[in-house]
């Protein structure tokens, strides 16, 4: 059996590629959805590629989950590099994130969109 056939909630992110939302009364901040499905590897085991990002009034990232690019597991010049693995972004902070299904990775990407916009007087 596939991931996505075990993850009802793929189709429900899949559907979401593309998507830009306004998530605040002035339109200056904004969340950006893009998602398209990709051959299973050991980088990309749950046959996603995704980036979900939340945008601030210069257009600079504020927060984002993600697996497009190379993750550092450590940090100093005896740092580690993987592959591209899933990581969230939040301003100039990189982290892992484990992935665990569709709708935990909205549930977890709303709630770090929402701590921030909270944190900035936004809402």
């Amino acid at each position: 059996m596939k991931w996505q056939d075990r993850d009802a909630g793929a189709e429900v992110l899949l559907d979401l590629d593309g998507q830009v939302f306004v998530v605040d009364t002035k339109g200056q901040y904004w969340v950006r959805f893009s998602v398209c499905r990709v051959a299973s590897t050991p980088g990309r085991p749950h046959g996603l590629n995704y980036s979900l990002t939340l945008h601030g009034p210069t257009g600079s990232r504020l927060v984002g989950f993600d697996n497009a690019h190379a993750v550092r597991e450590s940090k100093g010049p005896g740092g580690k590099s993987r592959g591209p693995l899933d990581h969230r972004h939040r301003l100039e902070t990189v982290r892992p994130y484990r992935f665990k299904d569709a709708p935990t990775l909205l549930e977890n990407f709303w709630a770090e969109v929402d701590k921030l916009l909270k944190e900035n007087g936004v809402i």
